[in-house]
């Protein structure tokens, strides 16, 4: 008896110590790079907006998921299901702030602007009668954004449409819509206050001249398979 009480003892720390080098080899999530200088989207946004935004703001919600996550993984070894519930909030927060970012990085482009061409603007015009009437319904939906949050254009994949929708705070398109996110404006403060003060509405105008048509292409066609 008290061999097999020994072999059961040696088995559990066996697996406990698979479980941690498990959750230890887990490749944690990183800021990434920017593809353009802090100072490349100026006058539109400036230098000093977007390097706090990115190397502070978003690093934040980097660092602070991969906390998050190593306490989850932690709490699922254990069995502990009160602590991984308590875990959601910081997990959705955190984590839907770096999804977020990630893609809106991607929607500017110092050669952005303009508009759409292909697809995109057909898909436009059919959901949205219009590319002005899309611009103006999305930075309508954007502006009205209570506190902090972030307007988007996305992707319908059941049916195949096109529509424009606010999240709060750092709520994440797909995983609290459904809708696939093509292209994100970010209304939380830090994203133009430096710059704007609390007149955002000149934010959301001055945005449309940085914006990436060929990335929200690209998003549309991937969304679409």
């Amino acid at each position: 008896m008290l061999c097999r009480v020994g072999k059961m003892r040696r088995c559990a720390a066996s697996l406990s110590q698979s479980i941690n080098q498990i959750a230890a080899s887990r490749q944690k999530h990183t800021l990434p790079d920017l593809i353009y200088d802090y100072g490349a989207l100026e006058p539109h946004i400036s230098a000093e907006i977007m390097q706090l935004h990115h190397s502070k703001h978003h690093a934040t919600y980097v660092n602070n998921l991969n906390v998050t996550e190593e306490k989850y993984q932690e709490a699922l070894a254990k069995g502990d299901v009160t602590a991984q519930v308590a875990l959601q909030s910081a997990l959705k927060f955190n984590g839907g702030g770096h999804i977020n970012h990630t893609i809106f990085w991607t929607n500017l482009s110092p050669n952005g602007g303009g508009e759409p061409q292909g697809e995109l603007m057909e898909a436009i015009k059919r959901d949205f009668g219009s590319f002005q009437k899309m611009k103006d319904k999305m930075a309508a939906v954007t502006v009205a954004v209570q506190g902090s949050g972030w307007g988007w254009l996305g992707y319908d994949k059941e049916s195949g449409r096109l529509h424009i929708a606010a999240c709060a705070n750092q709520d994440p398109l797909q995983g609290t819509t459904g809708l696939i996110p093509l292209l994100g404006i970010d209304v939380w403060e830090h994203a133009y206050y430096l710059q704007y003060k609390n007149v955002r509405p000149d934010y959301v105008k001055a945005i449309w001249n940085v914006i990436n048509w060929e990335n929200v292409q690209d998003r549309l066609h991937i969304a679409k398979k």
